[in-house]
């Protein structure tokens, strides 16, 4: 069976899902893309030869139709998925959606009820889950090679160069338009933290701030724009030398420069610095969101998992270290080496490869998301799937909870309603 989808949000995200057509056209096809942006829409559906009768310039527009297509991808930026994944699920579209759910905890929860409602497969795009590096974490913390998890440490080194595009000059730059930094970026590390640990998170504290982009900091003759800016040559965020570096390699084209403009060329890069918000001087204020945090998560079975977040970093894999009763794990996202307390040996799997996709995005876990999801469209084997809704719902809270503990210095907050009867005492 070809599933057919339809693309709801034909930004990055939505092309990178879609491509999976390109690369597998007898498993999926596009026949619908919805996008108010019609240079984005015309895109999108003109790779794919989306007839006009296929091409909407909303998602209002597509959910006024009867259902066209087995599936969508929801791929709407954040504060547009509650309405349309719940009104694309009564239509019964099964949904792949973006993470973050939502970005308010009562809008995640009536995206899942609105998931359970209908029946159809929800999947939230949670793409950690399905990489090769993920599955061999996986495998020795299900043999049993660590003994009991007794604690983990996580880190996401967003990379300066990466949060300065998206978290101070980007679509995630404040909270009120789209939600914390932690949700945005990191739903996927505590979401991982959950499937690893495979328990029920019980208690999260967090602590951290907006230290460095801010107006505080904006050093003496920085302008409002880099290009005017006579500090721009020694400025670490300048925003004409990146985008310049982008222009001269191809691998950077489609992200993260065709964010900035679909015009790639010099010409091209200079209007959008000159017109658009990632021509901005990262001190000139305006974003809030935090730029370095750190997470506790304490789960029912005694387990603890730290995660720490940070722009001021250079960008790279998730590095993680596993402490057990019987053995440690140290991984960096592409090796995993397990020392053994009984023998004093220690294994390393090399996780790399495997494939025509393994080097895509995230480790190959979009495209490793997508051939999940459509397989479980194509065959209703909803195992495929490795998160669940109530699952997502978990990572997000977490999430929600962390930011509350943050802006409350620290305090620790208690997910009363994710803890079971049995749980043991956190106070």
């Amino acid at each position: 069976m070809t599933v057919s989808l339809a693309v709801v949000g034909a930004g990055n995200r939505g092309s990178t899902y879609a491509g999976y057509a390109h690369r597998h056209p007898d498993r999926a096809r596009i026949i619908a893309v919805a996008d108010p942006r019609a240079t984005h829409r015309s895109a999108l559906a003109d790779a794919h030869g989306v007839p006009a009768s296929g091409r909407f310039d909303s998602w209002q527009a597509l959910a006024a139709r009867p259902r066209l297509a087995d599936a969508v991808v929801l791929a709407t930026p954040d504060r547009e998925h509650a309405e349309p994944a719940a009104r694309l699920a009564d239509l019964g579209y099964h949904v792949l959606l973006e993470k973050p759910i939502a970005p308010t905890e009562a809008e995640c929860a009536a995206v899942t009820a609105a998931g359970e409602r209908t029946g159809v497969l929800l999947a939230v795009c949670h793409v950690l889950r399905y990489t090769r590096y993920t599955d061999a974490v996986k495998r020795y913390v299900d043999a049993g090679a660590l003994g009991r998890i007794i604690g983990i440490e996580h880190f996401e080194p967003v990379g300066w160069w990466h949060f300065a595009h998206s978290y101070v000059r980007g679509n995630w730059r404040r909270a009120d338009e789209s939600s914390s930094s932690l949700l945005a970026k990191c739903c996927h590390d505590l979401d991982w933290l959950r499937y690893i640990v495979d328990d029920i998170p019980v208690r999260v504290s967090s602590v951290g701030a907006l230290h460095h982009f801010h107006p505080g900091n904006r050093p003496d003759g920085a302008a409002g724009r880099c290009l005017d800016c006579r500090v721009e040559s020694r400025c670490p965020y300048s925003a004409v030398r990146f985008y310049r570096e982008c222009l001269a390699d191809p691998r950077r084209h489609e992200w993260p420069l065709a964010v900035v403009t679909r015009d790639l060329t010099a010409a091209g890069v200079s209007l959008a610095l000159r017109d658009g918000p990632y021509g901005r001087c990262v001190y000139g204020g305006g974003n809030d969101v935090a730029d370095h945090q750190s997470v506790t998560v304490s789960f029912a079975g005694g387990a603890t998992a730290t995660l720490t977040m940070s722009a001021f970093t250079p960008g790279g894999h998730r590095r993680t270290r596993i402490m057990g009763t019987h053995g440690y794990l140290e991984g960096d996202g592409e090796h995993v080496t397990v020392t053994d307390f009984v023998t004093g040996a220690t294994v390393t799997t090399d996780t790399r490869g495997g494939g025509a996709d393994a080097g895509s995005g995230h480790g190959g876990g979009d495209m490793a998301l997508m051939a999940a999801f459509v397989e479980a469209v194509a065959t209703g084997d909803r195992s495929r799937v490795r998160s669940g809704p109530r699952e997502s719902l978990d990572s997000h809270r977490m999430a929600f909870a962390a930011e509350r503990s943050r802006l409350a210095g620290g305090v620790p907050v208690t997910l009363v309603d994710t803890a079971p009867h049995d749980a043991p005492p956190t106070g």
